[in-house]
């Protein structure tokens, strides 16, 4: 009888578990090129791939980048707007999806692109405007005004490089860094972070120089966080660090590009696998593609395979946090295609599902 009872158990524990495989999923969008409220919340099932819409904010100027709170009851959101551009704090519903505006703050630079935060900080990358900007957080989660705005400055050879144009900030995985990319001075700055300093939260510690007209976009951590994958946009070069004590040393260069590949392209987005054994990376223009590498012990990258992404634009993409599915949201085709993830082969395929919205270029999901 005991025996049956243990049984038992087990098998709600496991209906419990199959049940619970539904996870918020986010989306940020652009709003001037065609009909988007903004951020877009669906259920995503991590065991089909299915998904259903929850709900969607109104009237929100060009959501291009979100982040979450560790509590999940925070969303931030940059306005992407030229000198118009605004940081804005929204409480989050997971079970409804109802995102409630509590303020927006002067993103102090023009087009921010990428924000992390926190539970003290919300930090903001502004292309256009080339600096950093830093908020304080309410105890509501709502922001301050900037507490402090890093500039960059200086510029490269490419045509795209005529100022500093920062494009992400990222943590080290022990918070004790933030690292900046700028894609407009070929360059990786590496700020020492003071989340609670009066004023300088973000001290620069050094700065790495990529190649000439490179123009380095997004970056990631290995799982372990002893090494950094940086993509550069106008090359298409995908360059491999150590990291230790604030300081990054490259090891090895390779390319998202295809061999045979000879039309244009600018490099987008890069992300690991949740068991840290792959490496992907699109890539945008005539591309349309998205890379997919291995991870070696000594932390190199070994090329697998080159794929279409399916649709145009592929800006951003996301892996679920199961690393069953990975999830591309192309900008130009009004689309997010759902691909099938491998886990020991890394490979994708495509599941024939679709999230069809206007100029989708976030995805972030909740847990």
């Amino acid at each position: 009888m005991k025996n049956v009872f243990s049984l038992f158990l087990v098998l709600l524990v496991s209906l419990a578990q199959g049940q619970n495989q539904k996870l918020p999923l986010l989306i940020g969008t652009y709003t001037n090129s065609c009909d988007s409220k903004g951020i877009y919340v669906y259920d995503f099932d991590t065991n089909t791939g299915d998904f259903v819409f929850k709900n969607a904010t109104e009237k929100v100027i060009n959501p291009s980048y979100l982040a979450l709170s560790e509590d999940q009851k925070i969303v931030y959101s940059v306005n992407e707007n030229g000198a118009e551009s605004t940081v804005s704090s929204f409480q989050f519903d997971s079970d409804s999806g109802k995102l409630i505006e509590l303020n927006k703050q002067k993103a102090q630079g023009a087009d921010p692109c990428y924000i992390i935060n926190d539970d003290k900080n919300v930090i903001v990358a502004n292309y256009s405007g080339g600096n950093i900007a830093v908020f304080v957080k309410n105890n509501n989660g709502s922001l301050t005004e900037a507490k402090q705005v890093v500039q960059h400055k200086g510029k490269g050879i490419h045509p795209r490089q005529g100022s500093a144009h920062v494009h992400m900030v990222y943590f080290s995985p022990d918070k004790k860094y933030v690292l900046s990319n700028d894609l407009g001075t070929d360059a990786v700055a590496i700020y020492e972070y003071h989340p609670n300093a009066g004023t300088e939260v973000l001290k620069l510690k050094s700065t790495v120089a990529v190649p000439s007209g490179s123009g380095p976009r997004h970056l990631t951590f290995s799982k372990d966080g002893k090494f950094v994958y940086l993509l550069q946009e106008l090359n298409g070069a995908l360059s491999v660090f150590s990291f230790a004590n604030g300081q990054l040393h490259k090891i090895q260069e390779t390319t998202i590009l295809a061999k045979e590949f000879k039309g244009n392209f600018t490099g987008a987005d890069i992300h690991i696998s949740p068991d840290g054994k792959f490496l992907y990376a699109s890539n945008r223009g005539e591309a349309n593609t998205i890379s997919i590498f291995k991870i070696l012990k000594n932390g190199q990258l070994q090329t697998q395979s080159v794929v279409p992404s399916l649709g145009k634009g592929p800006r951003n993409f996301a892996i679920d946090p199961t690393g069953k599915f990975l999830l591309v949201a192309h900008q130009y085709s009004n689309d997010v295609v759902v691909f099938k993830r491998d886990a020991v082969s890394g490979t994708i395929a495509d599941t024939g599902k679709r999230i069809e919205l206007c100029s989708p270029v976030c995805l972030v999901f909740g847990n």
